[in-house]
């Protein structure tokens, strides 16, 4: 897995040698919603950081203008009483006035964390009383931390878990067991020639995260829907997390097949129309099992299973990138 590393050095556009990675939650999506488990991971393919450098590009001052609206929106927080946490907004709107910009490769609009880098890099810049990212940081700190970068997320998705920035800001691996029970996990070591994998399938559109989000809200309004997430998808999704932590393959396929059979079944508006028959394709052949990377309707879709080259053969016409081998 394609988990964070330690950088010696780093280029001197970076401010404090800060890099911020991309996340991916392997399990958990809108289920976390109605309590269930969640597992995410830190993906260091795609990082970003705040650079100073090149602000006469178009990226860099559409990046400016970006962070302009974002420090609006957390004076406004201030001015309301309803900022999470203090921070240097005065430090932040000077840097901006500079030609600071996020510099980032993680994509947006593909469910692996471009908002989150975004929040976790503002929250370790300015923040004036912060929970230092360290490897003996208390569950209490991180459920406390989750909660301060959810409201700083909320800019972007108008309602946020704060798992995303939190992913980004640790950079280690989470496991939630339900909202205020979640803490740091160790993953069964990545096998780099195994035949199984985990990858993400590229749709090549973003999607939307908060119209998403506010249609399965609704949609929680109706008991059968909402029998049906708290009775199947939150068991279902619970019993992949618990096999793949142990490493326990035939009971996470198992129950992979029945969670993105549930998906197809209740979750059509996530996932895009062009995609309906290829994930019903890897469920009839057992090839391999999709399911949503985060709230779905475009971006990246995840990916598994248990032969990587009969899942490629079948998947041929599309952009795969393998995350995990197992």
């Amino acid at each position: 897995m394609r988990l964070v590393r330690a950088h010696s050095s780093s280029p001197s556009s970076m401010i404090k040698e800060s890099l911020y990675y991309a996340k991916i939650l392997l399990f958990g999506e809108y289920g976390i919603i109605e309590d269930a488990m969640g597992l995410s991971i830190p993906y260091s393919n795609y990082k970003a950081t705040f650079s100073f450098d090149a602000p006469e590009s178009e990226k860099a001052q559409k990046s400016n203008a970006h962070l302009r609206n974002y420090l609006q929106f957390l004076r406004n927080q201030e001015t309301e009483g309803t900022l999470p946490t203090p921070l240097q907004l005065d430090l932040f709107e000077a840097d901006i006035n500079n030609g600071m910009f996020f510099d980032s490769s993680i994509p947006q609009g593909f469910g692996v964390g471009s908002s989150g880098a975004l929040v976790a890099a503002t929250y370790d810049r300015y923040a004036l009383e912060k929970i230092d990212a360290s490897d003996n940081l208390a569950a209490t700190d991180i459920v406390r931390l989750k909660g301060i970068l959810g409201e700083l997320e909320a800019y972007f998705h108008g309602r946020s878990s704060g798992m995303d920035p939190l992913i980004c800001y640790l950079k280690i691996p989470i496991l939630i067991n339900s909202k205020t029970d979640l803490g740091k996990v160790n993953l069964p070591e990545e096998q780099l020639e195994g035949a199984g994998a985990i990858f993400l399938l590229n749709t090549g559109e973003p999607g939307e995260t908060q119209p998403l989000v506010n249609l399965f809200l609704e949609r929680l309004k109706h008991e059968g829907f909402r029998n049906m997430i708290r009775n199947e998808f939150v068991k279902y999704n619970d019993e992949c997390i618990k096999a793949f932590v142990k490493g326990d393959v035939k009971p996470l396929f198992r129950n992979l097949r029945k969670l993105s059979q549930l998906a197809l079944d209740n979750f059509k508006p996530m996932i895009p129309h062009l995609f309906h028959a290829l994930w019903k394709q890897g469920i009839d052949t057992r090839a391999y099992y999709l399911k949503l990377c985060g709230s779905g309707g475009g971006g990246y879709i995840l990916g598994f299973t248990q032969d990587y080259e009969k899942a490629r053969k079948l998947l041929k016409d599309y952009e795969l990138e393998v995350i995990y081998r197992f």
